[in-house]
């Protein structure tokens, strides 16, 4: 498969799009041709997870043969890094209300999900490209893609993993996780800033060619385990699709019925994920974007106006803290009618005013398939307190987020309530100790640990071994660095593996 730049005429392969994540243009890959209705449920009906990946990602990465693809997603959904053997489990909580749950792998976040498979097909890409040099992941993260990025690239022969993270907007436990991260192949620093900091200076230093040039002289070539790259973007379709074939496997919908789908968002990969699943057949009707106090998304389905000239919030599901959502960019490229020029004009005008706008036609397109609600914390830890008291289900706060987006979706058009809908549910809620602690009036412990020990004795939700495991582990990175000095810093770890 071609994919082209969301801002030129670059066109290049699948293995190069994965191997460099951004175009040179400073531009997002997408399909050149994008697989539409090529998916239906005899394809994927009683199918494996395993098996549903194969369906999908095929036509994403059409490069490598069938027994080379199917190698690489058996062994990044096995028992060996998932908990569970269904990978994506749908949770009914009502008739009509199924939370699709996303944590069940090995940093216990959603983010597993396609960084269990993404270092399987950069590695592949990188032998498809005859590339010699080391790989340099350099990532941002709001918390979760930090922890599953270094878990997925830890000790990856031909790889290396930079993490940037800010001081103030990951919780206690995703520091933790990050901070005691092992493996030789990695290197985890904090700034002082926020992850539209981290991100927007990252995504400079890839078209930066004066960088490029330095690392390059040391046998060292750049790569993203953002959803910047479609490796990473790819892999999320899949467990859209297969919360349709469960959906109708256990007689909540018709093969035929549609379903609406609610996303707590950040960056938008999430949800750009369930619209490409939508593209390629599954019958979701309506995309509910779920956003905390960051809500330049919301505003921005009501309004066809994406406005980032606003105050910046520190909440308490930190992983939606973002204001410049880098997927949106491929969401507008689609907006826009794949137009590269009006969308690269479009992101010219955000990166000089900090705002762009669509037109009242494409708004109206755009409000057939999404709407967006948001919620502050009280909303949150109320939605937490009130599903536990009433459901006996405990939810994180960013899925929190999502249920209260659906709450007020509801209100608004009530005709939603006899569609079902599926919740994503992003990380696990033993990840946020604090908010759960206060939603739920649990006594908190003098450390994150002692807290959680207090909510599981509450709940009964069992404490999951990887995070119990954290307490023993010692703690390797705590750098701190002003977000000036992050092209310095990544200098410094180059010289520790480069030529």
């Amino acid at each position: 498969m071609k994919y082209r730049s969301t801002r030129s005429e670059e066109t290049v392969n699948e293995t190069y799009a994965l191997l460099h994540g951004l175009a040179s243009d400073g531009g997002l890959y997408v399909p050149a041709k994008f697989p539409e209705r090529t998916i239906t449920y005899d394809m994927v009906a009683d199918a494996s997870y395993q098996d549903i990946a194969y369906t999908v990602l095929q036509h994403f990465f059409p490069t490598f043969s069938e027994a080379a693809l199917r190698e690489m997603i058996n062994a990044a959904y096995s028992k060996a890094n998932f908990s569970t053997v269904d990978i994506a489990p749908l949770h009914s909580v009502l008739e009509r209300l199924s939370v699709l749950e996303l944590f069940h792998g090995r940093t216990q976040a959603f983010k597993d999900m396609a960084l269990s498979l993404f270092p399987y097909l950069l590695v592949a890409a990188k032998e498809a490209e005859g590339e010699t040099d080391e790989v340099l992941i350099l990532t941002a993260t709001s918390g979760d893609t930090g922890k599953a990025a270094l878990e997925g690239f830890k000790d990856v022969d031909g790889t290396h993993i930079q993490i940037f993270y800010p001081t103030d907007g990951v919780s206690p436990m995703q520091q933790e996780q990050m901070q005691k991260q092992e493996g030789d192949n990695v290197n985890v620093t904090a700034i002082r800033g926020n992850f539209d900091d981290a991100q927007q200076f990252l995504k400079r230093l890839f078209v930066d060619k004066d960088m490029a040039a330095k690392v390059a002289a040391k046998g060292v070539r750049f790569s993203s385990a953002n959803s910047i790259n479609i490796g990473r973007l790819a892999p999320q379709v899949v467990y859209y699709v297969a919360a349709y074939a469960e959906l109708v496997n256990q007689g909540a919908i018709h093969r035929d019925e549609a379903f609406n789908v609610v996303v707590p968002t950040g960056n938008f990969g999430n949800i750009l994920a369930a619209y490409y699943a939508k593209k390629m057949g599954v019958p979701i009707g309506k995309l509910i974007c779920a956003s905390n106090r960051n809500n330049v998304l919301t505003d921005f389905f009501k309004t066809g106006t994406y406005d980032m000239n606003r105050q910046f919030y520190t909440t308490i599901s930190p992983s939606m803290d973002i204001l410049e959502s880098s997927n949106f960019e491929r969401f507008l490229y689609y907006v826009s009618g794949e137009d590269y020029e009006l969308t690269n004009t479009r992101m010219k005008e955000l990166k000089a005013t900090g705002k762009l706008s669509v037109s009242g036609e494409e708004l109206s397109r755009v409000q057939r398939d999404f709407s967006g609600q948001f919620i502050s914390d009280e909303e949150t830890k109320a939605v937490i307190a009130q599903v536990y008291n009433s459901y006996g289900y405990l939810l994180d706060p960013h899925t929190a987020v999502a249920m209260g987006a659906y709450m007020k979706e509801l209100q608004a058009h009530p005709e939603d309530g006899s569609r079902h809908t599926v919740i994503a549910a992003t990380a696990h809620p033993f990840k946020f100790p604090t908010p759960i602690c206060e939603a739920l009036e649990i006594q908190p412990g003098g450390t994150p640990y002692e807290s959680l020990e207090h909510i599981s004795a509450v709940t009964g939700v069992a404490f999951p071994k990887e995070l119990a495991a954290l307490q023993e582990k010692e703690l390797r990175f705590t750098h701190v660095i002003d977000k000036e000095l992050m092209g310095k810093e990544i200098l410094s770890f180059v010289d520790t593996f480069g030529k």
